[in-house]
């Protein structure tokens, strides 16, 4: 199957957990980054640890969550070789994948119920990236 990174701040813990849970009996590796409870924590620190091992091919995609997929979208998009997207439903997951070959999904943990984000998930994972016009476009954007 396929390695995956994961990682929440306190907002993301509980979506973090369930989807971790849901891709390892699914028969996917992943790599939890943390954070490891609901305590209060900098969304940051998850997002660097989790687009650093798709840096380093520890992983081959990633998740993220927090309160509003926002900050740690933005974070994870510091990176040099980083597509993260923020998702809130199937179709966005869908074309993050297809058009931008998203390696991150970040998702609104406080937006979005369980199995809203479950769909989200497996929706991201069965997308092939489409290539060909979509690939010109992607290739612009590491400069």
């Amino acid at each position: 199957m396929t390695k995956i990174s994961i990682g929440s701040d306190h907002a993301g813990f509980e979506t973090k957990e369930l989807i971790k849970n849901e891709l390892i009996r699914q028969g996917n590796t992943v790599f939890d980054k943390g954070t490891f409870s609901k305590d209060s924590v900098d969304y940051p620190d998850f997002s660097h640890q989790v687009a650093g091992s798709i840096q380093n091919r520890e992983a081959e995609l990633g998740f993220l969550f927090c309160g509003s997929g926002n900050g740690v979208c933005i974070a994870a998009n510091k990176h040099k070789g980083i597509r993260a997207a923020l998702a809130w439903n199937k179709e966005i997951a869908q074309l993050a994948k297809a058009h931008n070959n998203a390696n991150i999904l970040c998702l609104p943990a406080r937006f979005i119920g369980n199995k809203e984000a479950q769909e989200i998930v497996n929706v991201f994972l069965d997308t092939e990236f489409e290539g060909g016009r979509h690939q010109n476009r992607i290739d612009k954007i590491e400069r």
